[in-house]
């Protein structure tokens, strides 16, 4: 796809200012919403391909925002916000937000998220019914339910399977410990990410080649799993 079309939602006009000259000189088409009503007025109305979100503003708490569009629409959400405690980030990517990037930020860290994105936009468009997926050494089967490491078959356990085809499914999202127990086993509870760990640490060791540093499964600390993107 071209470059996609933004959402803005921001009340911080010199937060709003500086992603809009940011987006403008980098060849973004983009769209701005000072108010959580405003906002949620032009994605009806005008469709973003991705929306940038700040959670604190003046009339609706970003949180509700992104329950609601959740409840009709997969368009990826990046949350850019002055909250930085761990609760309200987990909120936020439990809810549904793909990213999160706290206040005060690089501009340039902005774009590269946005780039990660994008390029899991193009590869969307491409995808034919994902019956297979690929990349460097690892292929998964979804038709024969196959996992191949170097072409080579490895046994996974049913969860270890379910896991691994949900972490692929939302590859550079990432899934709290809670979305990832509601998933996999029908549950959330929070604080209980003993089961995630174990059953983490044994799909690493039968797919990564260097446990050391993880090609396809990042942790992120204290918050969950990002598959990675590319």
């Amino acid at each position: 796809m071209e470059n996609p079309k933004i959402l803005i939602i921001e009340d911080d006009k010199y937060i709003l200012n500086f992603i809009s000259l940011s987006l403008k000189t980098n060849g973004y088409a983009f769209e701005t919403a000072s108010t959580g009503i405003k906002g949620i007025s032009l994605f009806y109305s005008n469709h973003p391909d991705i929306i940038l979100l700040d959670l604190g503003l003046p009339d609706i708490d970003g949180i509700e925002i992104i329950k609601s569009i959740r409840m009709i629409s997969e368009v990826p959400i990046l949350v850019v916000s002055a909250r930085g405690q761990e609760k309200e980030k987990i909120i936020a990517l439990d809810e549904g937000a793909d990213d999160y990037i706290t206040k005060p930020f690089y501009m340039g860290e902005l774009l590269a998220r946005i780039r990660v994105i994008q390029r899991k936009l193009k590869k969307a468009a491409k995808a034919d019914n994902n019956e297979k997926f690929q990349l460097d050494y690892l292929t998964i089967d979804y038709e024969k339910r196959l996992v191949l490491i170097d072409n080579k078959e490895i046994h996974l356990t049913p969860i270890e399977y379910k896991l691994l085809t949900l972490l692929v499914a939302n590859k550079g999202k990432v899934l709290t410990h809670n979305y990832i127990l509601k998933e996999v086993w029908g549950y959330g509870e929070i604080g209980d990410s003993t089961t995630i760990r174990v059953f983490m640490a044994n799909l690493r060791r039968k797919i990564e080649k260097d446990k050391s540093k993880p090609r396809f499964i990042l942790t992120e600390v204290g918050v969950g799993y990002r598959f990675a993107n590319e």
